[in-house]
């Protein structure tokens, strides 16, 4: 490990890189400088603690997370460049535990023999397991090194919790449009990206632009390819159109993990819609989530549980049409049950709402496990012995249909939840006649004995 803290200055692996032959041209384009970055102002632009930090060399321990393309090893480049301390990156696919543990020696040794710090950049840290993460924070505690980690995922899911806490967490955004094509324009003014400057339409760059959901590198290496592969003038000079694109592109993979944070997020963002009532941001985020793989069962079982968790009973029906469309999911399978999920989604969303049904189990439930379990009122027990009826079961039952408007003044509850009211109908949709029953049935109710509180 010793080629690692010997005295020769780490050279900046972007200018390396471009020294190279046939350097792709996202490498070639890579940012020298802060100042050079596009689209993370929040966080580098004058002033900004992140960048504070970096030119004046005090940087410490900190977490990078976005996603893909958005400037994450870039930054970590330009830190390698500018600082005084070792800078060692690592890459969490092919280092292992091992690895690791020489690097800590190493670094604590450098530290006690010069005082110079070692900085430590873990390329995808949330492919590190406990263990490995664990095996740096004895040296981050003393000092011996600073992390830099970056992660496209949630850092409060993948990183241990003693290291987070040590760290500073930055979020680099996606790209917008506007900030991808200022890359592209840029791009085309390399040297290297063709015998002679292409002619490329800004239509073109739009295209790609909002093709490639933010990322940077993605942008940088369909143009490079939207280049090589575009018709030529006469004298040799690309013509990248729109239509000449569109032989390029294919058709776009959605970033979409099914274990991680933007699986919850996309189906936050269904359920929210539908329970506002926005069909159209409804099937926007259900096409999301289909078009990028997930599971159509999965997607059931939630509309299913929306039925009856924010509709209810202000329109029954929707637990069969959500039923139904997990039917269809079944018996169609995909892609063809797509439109029967779509189907569920948009008659949800447009269906009156009551979460009643979803406050009423609530509140029982609670009840159940905090209150007395009395046991079930003799008259409400069946006695299918004589010996029971001896006992008194089922004695003072009255029948309901045997009374007018089938309502009955008997209490069904335990004595000392005579006062409970758990079901609470709202008067949306077809909930206001249920509203209208139970008010009948309460004016009924006897009240409860003089003296019980309930509780």
């Amino acid at each position: 490990m010793s080629s690692l803290f010997d005295d020769d200055p780490v050279p900046s692996p972007a200018l390396a890189a471009a020294t190279l032959a046939g350097t792709p041209l996202a490498e070639r384009m890579r940012p020298s400088t802060l100042d050079d970055i596009i689209g993370q102002e929040h966080i580098l632009g004058p002033g900004k603690p992140l960048r504070e930090g970096i030119l004046r060399d005090k940087l410490r321990s900190l977490i990078l997370w976005g996603p893909p393309g958005t400037g994450k090893t870039t930054l970590a480049r330009l830190i390698a460049t500018t600082t005084q301390a070792r800078f060692v990156p690592f890459s969490a696919v092919l280092s292992g535990i091992k690895e690791i543990k020489e690097v800590m020696v190493a670094a604590q040794d450098l530290r006690r023999r010069t005082g110079q710090r070692t900085i430590v950049f873990v390329d995808e840290i949330h492919r590190f397991n406990k263990a490995q993460q664990d095996a740096f924070l004895p040296r981050v505690e003393a000092g011996d090194i600073i992390l830099i980690g970056a992660t496209t995922e949630n850092p409060s899911f993948e990183v241990n919790a003693a290291l987070l806490s040590r760290s500073k967490v930055f979020v680099l955004k996606a790209l917008g449009e506007v900030a991808i094509t200022a890359i592209l324009q840029r791009a085309l003014t390399d040297p290297a990206i063709d015998d002679a400057p292409p002619v490329v339409d800004p239509d073109a760059l739009r295209a790609i632009a909002r093709h490639v959901n933010g990322d940077a590198r993605s942008a940088l290496n369909l143009l490079e390819f939207a280049v090589a592969t575009a018709p030529r003038s006469a004298e040799g000079v690309a013509q990248v159109t729109l239509e000449s694109l569109s032989t390029t592109i294919e058709r776009r993979s959605l970033l979409y993990d099914k274990t991680g944070e933007e699986h919850y997020n996309l189906i936050s963002a269904l359920h929210k819609s539908m329970r506002n009532g926005d069909a159209d941001a409804s099937v926007y985020w259900v096409a999301r989530m289909v078009e990028a793989g997930e599971d159509p069962l999965y997607i059931a079982r939630r509309l299913v549980r929306f039925a009856s968790e924010d509709v209810g009973n202000a329109d029954p029906r929707a637990l069969s049409v959500t039923i139904a469309a997990k039917d269809a999911v079944h018996f169609l399978g995909m892609p063809e049950a797509n439109t029967a999920l779509a189907q569920a989604v948009i008659y949800l969303a447009n269906a009156p709402k009551s979460n009643a049904v979803y406050e009423a189990y609530n509140a029982a439930a609670a009840d159940a496990h905090t209150m007395v379990a009395e046991p079930v009122p003799l008259h409400l027990r069946n006695a299918p012995t004589a010996l029971m009826k001896e006992l008194e079961y089922g004695k003072g039952y009255q029948y309901a249909h045997h009374a007018p408007g089938a309502v009955t003044d008997m209490t069904c509850l335990p004595e000392s939840l005579q006062d409970r009211h758990y079901y609470r109908p709202t008067d949306r949709g077809e909930e206001r006649a249920l509203l209208e029953r139970a008010n009948a049935r309460t004016q009924k109710r006897p009240a409860p004995p003089t003296g019980d509180t309930g509780q």
